[in-house]
């Protein structure tokens, strides 16, 4: 059994990723753009000076800073009255609780909107530590937001498992020694997932059940 457990949150723990690409057409109409399916799909999973590394490269005549700034009040405001969990978080929870593994929630999303989600999921209780990649210098897909969490746990990256659904967090959980694992919502695995994650599951059942099984870790 692993010592200690990352949880991802917009895509991996909550259906938030439908709310997070909704919200790119009305942030992009206040500087008169067009929705951007695959700007939207690039920025999945990053955030501060890293999403707007992205925004630029597809927008370079754009405020990046504005753009990142407004999407993130736009998506904030979208899901104020609550979003759907994810099949299995609930069993995945009680199951680490039960084992007594410490966990802590790693997202790019601001702090606010963690406590939020997290409050609104009836899920807080679950978690010691919660770290947003705000305002991080090296957000994902370095590992620092990873590093941060599993120190907070007092966890060895090397026996600290990071569930994500993202590219980029699969990328960051990899580069920190994290046993990584990747949980597909929107994004399906790349290449370098497929060959670097630890495991791809179809949904969070199938984690808790490899857990059990004593498959991870």
């Amino acid at each position: 059994m692993v010592e200690g457990v990352i949880f991802d949150m917009d895509g991996l723990m909550f259906d938030t990723e439908p709310v997070w690409t909704k919200a790119w057409t009305p942030t992009l109409a206040t500087i008169g753009k067009a929705f951007n399916p695959e700007l939207a799909d690039a920025a999945r999973g990053t955030s501060g000076k890293s999403m707007e590394a992205v925004i630029s490269r597809f927008l370079p005549d754009v405020d990046a800073a504005y753009v990142r700034e407004t999407l993130f009040a736009t998506a904030h405001k979208m899901m104020e009255e609550g979003v759907p969990k994810k099949p299995g978080i609930d069993e995945l929870l009680a199951f680490l609780t039960e084992q007594g593994v410490p966990m802590a929630v790693a997202s790019s999303s601001s702090p606010e909107l963690i406590a939020m989600h997290l409050e609104n999921g009836g899920v807080r209780e679950h978690f010691t530590e919660l770290v947003s990649g705000v305002g991080m210098s090296h957000p994902k897909p370095e590992p620092d937001i990873f590093l941060k969490a599993a120190k907070a746990l007092g966890v060895d990256p090397a026996r600290a498992l990071v569930l994500e659904d993202s590219l980029s967090g699969v990328r960051a959980g990899v580069a920190g020694g994290f046993v990584t694992v990747m949980v597909p919502d929107m994004v399906q695995p790349d290449d370098y997932a497929r060959e670097h994650a630890t495991r791809i599951c179809k949904d969070l059942f199938e984690v808790r059940d490899l857990l059990a099984a004593g498959e991870l870790g």
